[in-house]
């Protein structure tokens, strides 16, 4: 793997924050006042320059639910 540039490790640093603090990239790129759109196009970016970018977290939308009658 080649050297980031400060430009790859800027967001790369946002994604790996995001992820273990496990927050949507909604959410977080709201908190840390950053466009959605240009996180979610640099993960991507990421992803195809092979960097080992963290899986997003994807928290549940359903619960499962029990009916006691």
């Amino acid at each position: 793997m080649n050297e980031l540039t400060s430009t790859q490790a800027f967001w790369l640093g946002h994604l790996f924050h995001a992820s273990s603090r496990q927050l949507p990239l909604s959410e977080y790129a709201e908190e840390q006042g950053l466009q959605l759109a240009s996180l979610m196009a640099w993960e991507q970016r990421l992803v195809v320059q092979e960097m080992p970018v963290p899986l997003r977290y994807r928290p549940a939308r359903f619960v499962a639910v029990e009916v006691i009658r």
